[in-house]
């Protein structure tokens, strides 16, 4: 049986916390990228919902 590879598309962009939750950054639209002040206002991390959960730690089977 060969090796589960890790997706290295969701491994950059979705990090797992020490309590198992799923975070992700909020997406921002290419329209307001040109208003650094907007930009800053929107960033952040947020929780994954449950239903999400499941197809992402299939991406990452080693954490």
């Amino acid at each position: 049986m060969p090796k589960m590879k890790t997706h290295k598309g969701t491994k950059k962009r979705i990090k797992i916390t020490g309590s198992g939750k799923v975070m992700y950054r909020k997406p921002v639209p290419k329209r307001t990228r040109k208003h650094k002040r907007s930009l800053y206002e929107m960033r952040g991390m947020m929780v994954a919902d449950k239903t999400v959960t499941r197809a992402i730690r299939k991406n990452l089977p080693n954490s």
